[in-house]
């Protein structure tokens, strides 16, 4: 139960060495090798089945590596689990819920599971509630909650335990526009205090917004790391989308649009 060596409480909250998984002969993550400071905010991007949400299930435990290591906060996800994912906090791209419980039995239980007190997960869980604004569904069962209710809890339940270290995977999706405010500025007040998020989302203006720096990965394997006012200077691009299109396209993004459409409209204009 050791912290890995390197790994002291004044090194990096998550480090990744040449982090690999292959489904049969197919790599889906290729060599991952990435040190993420307490405090930062990593947006780490890519596109569809570049390998995002592997790399986050095989950090997080719920993945086991082909090869490599994924350490938080010292210590090694897969050699010493428990001690590693009582650091962590989940939101997985598609997470599921018991729903024929209530938000608040939901996180009370989760709050056990991570050896809270009950009395202060019930309070904890009463304040995100509140904060994400269905504190007033506390005691309802959660068959019927939309997408986007469902997705609140699942952000209270990550939060819950007071975790070192957050994994968001597209955690706005379904969330309106007032919450998605919030948590976002929830994210830069964790990270004020030292807590570090890696962070997942194809919402490229908000990554610009929240996230301190930015990994692209494509086909598995990283292709670029920086600020993003560095990923901006390096393609001549000036915005994030700009940089991710100029970094990940592989073709002229007009001349495929302009194809597609002279296909759908028969190469002319509106019909008489």
């Amino acid at each position: 139960m050791n912290q890995v060596d390197g790994a002291s409480a004044e090194g990096a909250a998550i480090r990744l060495r040449s982090l690999t998984r292959r489904f049969g002969t197919f790599e889906a993550v290729r060599n991952v090798s990435l040190d993420v400071p307490r405090g930062q905010i990593l947006g780490y991007l890519g596109p569809n089945g570049a390998g995002k949400t592997t790399t986050v299930k095989m950090a997080t435990g719920m993945l086991r590596p082909s090869e490599g290591r994924a350490i938080i906060d010292g210590f090694d996800i897969v050699e010493d689990p428990i001690r590693a994912k009582e650091r962590i906090g989940v939101v997985p791209e598609t997470g599921a819920l018991y729903d024929n419980l209530t938000p608040s039995e939901y996180l009370t239980l989760i709050g056990r599971l991570y050896h809270m007190d009950a009395d202060e997960a019930r309070g904890r869980a009463e304040t995100f509630l509140r904060l994400f604004g269905i504190a007033g569904e506390a005691d309802r069962l959660m068959t019927t909650f939309s997408r986007g209710m469902r997705q609140k809890v699942l952000i209270s339940a990550a939060l819950l335990h007071n975790p070192s270290v957050l994994f968001l995977d597209e955690p706005l999706s379904g969330l309106d526009a007032n919450t998605a405010l919030v948590l976002k500025e929830l994210l830069k007040d964790l990270a004020s205090h030292g807590k570090t998020v890696f962070y997942c989302s194809h919402v490229l203006e908000v990554v610009e917004k929240v996230c301190d720096r930015v990994v692209i990965i494509m086909q598995g394997e990283i292709i670029a790391d920086g600020h993003v006012d560095e990923l901006k200077e390096m393609t001549s691009r000036g915005s994030l989308e700009g940089v991710f299109s100029e970094l990940t396209s592989t073709g002229d993004l007009s001349e495929i649009v302009r194809t597609f459409s002279e296909s759908v409209t028969g190469g002319g204009g509106a019909r008489e």
